[in-house]
């Protein structure tokens, strides 16, 4: 039976539950997007940088640090800046968990690329959109329906399809024949970087959802911003700290490395990817983990779509089929999304409740005679 107008609206209301959340959504995988055309036109013709990658890591932190202390003082004095920051110091102990979360993954990131072939790697990396789910239920104590997990699981079918098709689309010159590259992928997952690997799933989808647990529900309370600066310090400390593990914090920091650091395409690197890092803390405030795997997804189909028409890079079809599920599950998510609004009701007047929201979205809406 087709929607009522009115259900339909519920619908949105559920998925994109602010004015400003679907702009947000939009915004974030722009920014994806954009990231990976940046870091590609920043490489040399051997595919290697020309400058020190850590550096513009570290940079790259202290940009989005900066950039929330700013966005903070345009509606805020300095001094109420460090009073909140000494009323929610503590905030800074708890958000040194996802830090150092993200630095492991970084740095098992390197590690797992050396062990495994990309197709392996991006393949299995597609896995967190499951775990996602498994860490979401576990930490907000939410049980997804059975429609949300069938979503889930569909897309990450399509995401592992659109791996594959890397080296499905038939051999290449210096390229291994499909089967080959299929008895590679099986005999990767034999290896014992396997459980690395799955570490490193591990370390991005619980640093995802904890941050988020920390923005709705532990510290609701502090401005998004203050705790933007907060995680952006422990980021840097945790950098430095491995930096220095690795006897490397000086020589990240020379003239020489600074000087190829300040490169037009290196600089637009920078600024896109603190970008990214601010608008990904308001992605998780005004929308959920659940939904950004989503994103991340669909970012896919388009990149797809425009490498097709900028690149006439053609759409096989395995690639095809995976733009097919992601769209398939995107539209069952849709219909039945997770909401999760922790806390902010609490803080926020005019909002419905969690419950309010989890109703029944095709249940159809009482006349105005029963009201």
């Amino acid at each position: 039976m087709p929607l009522s107008y009115a259900q339909y609206k519920k619908q949105w209301g559920a998925l994109f539950p602010t004015p400003s959340s679907f702009l947000i959504f939009i915004i974030y995988m722009a920014l994806f997007i954009n990231q990976g055309i940046m870091v590609t036109a920043s490489q040399q013709a051997d595919s290697s940088y020309s400058y020190n990658t850590v550096t513009v890591v570290l940079l790259t932190e202290v940009t989005k640090l900066l950039t929330s202390i700013t966005v903070y003082l345009k509606d805020n004095s300095i001094c109420k800046l460090l009073a909140d920051v000494k009323l929610h110091v503590y905030i800074l102990g708890l958000y040194m968990v996802p830090a150092l979360l993200y630095c492991l993954y970084n740095n098992l990131a390197f590690v797992n690329l050396a062990a495994f072939d990309p197709t392996t790697y991006f393949m299995l990396l597609q896995l967190r959109v499951v775990v996602t789910g498994i860490v979401f239920q576990v930490v907000f104590k939410k049980q997804l329906s059975r429609k949300q997990w069938v979503s889930l699981i569909i897309l990450t079918l399509g995401c592992i399809i659109k791996q594959l098709s890397t080296f499905k689309r038939g051999p290449v010159a210096g390229t291994p024949e499909p089967e080959a590259g299929l008895t590679k992928v099986l005999t990767n997952l034999s290896s014992v970087y396997t459980l690395l690997l799955l570490v490193q799933i591990f370390c991005s989808c619980l640093a995802g959802v904890y941050n988020e647990k920390l923005l709705k529900d532990t510290g609701v309370e502090v401005p998004i911003m203050v705790q933007n600066v907060f995680m952006y310090i422990d980021s840097i400390l945790c950098g430095g700290l491995v930096l220095a593990c690795r006897g490397e914090l000086i020589s990240a920091f020379t003239s020489k490395a600074l000087s190829q650091v300040w490169q037009p395409s290196v600089v637009v690197v920078i600024l896109n990817n603190a970008a990214v890092g601010i608008v990904t803390s308001l992605f998780l405030k005004n929308l959920n983990s659940i939904l950004k795997t989503f994103a991340s997804a669909l970012e896919l189909v388009f990149i797809a779509i425009l490498s097709w028409i900028i690149f006439s890079i053609p759409i096989d079809l395995w690639t095809a089929a995976a733009i097919a599920l992601v769209t398939y599950a995107t539209v069952m998510y849709a219909q039945n999304p997770v909401v999760n609004r922790g806390r902010l009701d609490e803080v926020e007047d005019g909002r419905p409740t969690d419950e309010e929201r989890a109703q029944p979205l095709m249940k159809p809406y009482p006349s105005s005679q029963s009201v």
